[in-house]
């Protein structure tokens, strides 16, 4: 069995679970319980490098690190080097991340039309140009987020060696193409592929749903890390329970209704302190039939949650769920 930690250039990680970054979920509150439930690094939401370029205020707002999240990664987008270049500069001076992510996989339609996120797979040579650029203009670690390919004719390995020769410390690759997004079965024959081919740790990501997952993706595909993205998502407890199987090889139990309903809450009332009641409660919205899933009674619950304008009341609805 490997080693429970593992370096990104110069930075400790003390574990092999990753978070995924999520748009419009991995802020500062879920990243922090992310850690507290045992993450080994946390990614946050790709930014713009346009957003901070033009110092777009929501954009710095997305730039703040809590303490307790190291190490912690920071994820930047664009497509000009130049720009992204700039961005990488600022989040070195401005903020106290200890990595640099660039992302090459983001599949949605608003990131493609700026030629941007996944878009950049058609490219190797395009991969090692922003890569390097960016690795010549920072002293912390960069890594890189990419996808198998942009549809069929892959070039996984290809840009995952582009991006290593450009001065990545780091890899990670989801196991779909663009032209699949989400859907379908993520291809793990391709990142064993690309696992066989590395010297920097390569990160799995895709279909990761359970620690027996996790262990197979470091043991079969050959990954030295694994990331965790929707099945993390209102449980928490995926990343706890991986980080303790693959330490101990043991499973430890699924969480029951009432520490579903508690954690639940929390995570609403640090949103609400974080964002304020109104934004709070329409992030919470999003995680709430994740942490209500398989939960009896909850259907109605989940409809009720989308129209309460309180955290009152929202809070009143989950205690309705608990025994």
């Amino acid at each position: 069995m490997k080693e429970q930690n593992f370096k990104i250039g110069t930075v400790e990680i003390p574990n092999r679970v990753i978070v995924a970054p999520m748009a419009g979920i991995s802020n500062l509150v879920f990243r922090v319980i992310a850690k507290e439930f045992g993450a080994g690094l946390v990614v946050m939401e790709m930014i713009s490098d346009k957003g901070i370029y033009y110092r777009n205020q929501k954009t710095l707002n997305m730039l703040k690190i809590d303490p307790r999240e190291h190490p912690i990664s920071l994820q930047i987008f664009g497509n000009d080097k130049e720009s992204l270049v700039q961005a990488a500069t600022f989040v070195q001076e401005h903020t106290s991340t200890d990595i640099i992510d660039i992302n090459m996989g983001c599949p949605v339609n608003k990131v493609i039309k700026a030629e941007a996120g996944a878009r950049l797979l058609l490219d190797p040579k395009k991969v090692y140009e922003m890569v390097h650029a960016v690795v010549n203009a920072v002293s912390i670690p960069v890594t890189v987020k990419m996808r198998t390919g942009w549809d069929d004719h892959l070039f996984a390995v290809e840009n995952a060696l582009a991006a290593e020769s450009a001065g990545a410390k780091a890899l990670a690759m989801h196991g779909r193409t663009r032209m699949q997004m989400y859907q379908g079965k993520a291809d793990w024959k391709v990142l064993q592929e690309v696992a066989a081919k590395l010297t920097i740790p390569f990160i799995g990501n895709g279909d990761v749903k359970t620690p027996k997952d996790a262990k197979k993706m470091l043991e079969e595909v050959g990954a030295d890390a694994v990331m965790i993205g929707r099945a993390a998502l209102g449980n928490p407890w995926m990343l706890l329970r991986t980080e303790f199987f693959l330490r101990t090889g043991e499973l430890l139990s699924e969480p029951s209704v009432d520490e579903k309903v508690k954690m639940a809450k929390l995570h609403l009332e640090k949103l609400v302190q974080f964002k304020g009641e109104k934004q709070g409660i329409y992030q919470f919205r999003q995680l709430a039939s994740y942490y209500l899933k398989g939960i009896p009674r909850a259907v109605k619950i989940k409809v009720a949650i989308n129209q309460a304008e309180s955290e009152k009341d929202v809070i009143c609805l989950l205690d309705k769920l608990s025994y």
